[in-house]
């Protein structure tokens, strides 16, 4: 019996064709799997449905991971492989496994002596980093920043320490309707001469990535609400 595959497959970051984004071999690849790990049954049936059209979605199993799935499930989602089948992993958007629950079911294919195959796709902290004009030798996403006012203030004050004494481009992101006010934030307590990236809608038609410095900034932030943003921050 050949050794199964845990395939990662990425995922559109918004609104855009798979042709535009994602290589030929994932639809291939997706067209032959019937087990996948996914974050959201319903919006995993549209992607699925929207890279071939003509895939029977009803002949497919699905397991849902997300913040709400008991960990001792986990381990029971790979339970095909053990028969020898294939399993794709996907999350809502971008890469799985990065900055997502995905990375546990990874661990665990790893240690039963799996294969797994990440496929290419568009990640957004890569793509941010890369339009960046910023350090992309030595970088670090810190994912969500505290929702509290006050401990927000001072975890961007260290990021901003640590962009000037390690010389690393620090990267972060916020649930898309609070951006606006994470933007603010920035620059209201980061340095005149810092510079910001604000990267959104990555890929889509709206894209827009651009980098200024924080005075520069002041007063011309475009409208982020409840679109998809990353932010990154260089001396």
């Amino acid at each position: 019996m050949n050794n199964p595959t845990l395939y990662l497959i990425p995922v559109m970051l918004g609104d855009t064709e798979p042709d535009d984004v994602l290589p030929r071999r994932n639809t291939e690849i997706i067209s032959n799997l019937h087990h996948f790990i996914v974050e959201n049954v319903r919006s995993a049936r549209r992607f699925l449905k929207k890279c071939n059209p003509d895939i029977n979605i009803d002949s497919l199993t699905f397991y849902e991971l997300n913040k709400h799935t008991d960990g001792n499930e986990i381990s029971g989602f790979l339970l095909p492989m053990k028969a020898g089948q294939n399993v794709g992993l996907l999350s809502e958007a971008g890469c799985p496994a990065v900055a997502d629950p995905g990375a546990d079911v990874v661990a665990i294919a790893q240690r039963e002596g799996y294969k797994v195959v990440p496929l290419v796709g568009p990640s957004s902290m890569l793509m941010a980093i890369m339009a960046s004009g910023f350090n992309g030798q030595s970088f670090a996403f810190h994912g969500y920043l505290p929702i509290d006012n006050a401990e927000r203030v001072k975890k961007l004050k260290q990021l901003e320490g640590r962009a000037y004494s390690e010389d690393q481009t620090q990267l972060f992101i916020e649930t898309p309707y609070r951006n606006q006010r994470l933007a603010e934030d920035i620059l209201q307590h980061c340095k005149p001469q810092t510079r910001l990236c604000i990267a959104m809608n990555i890929s889509c038609a709206d894209e827009f990535i651009v980098t200024k410095t924080v005075k520069a900034w002041k007063g011309k932030l475009p409208d982020m609400h409840k679109k998809p943003c990353v932010f990154l921050i260089y001396r």
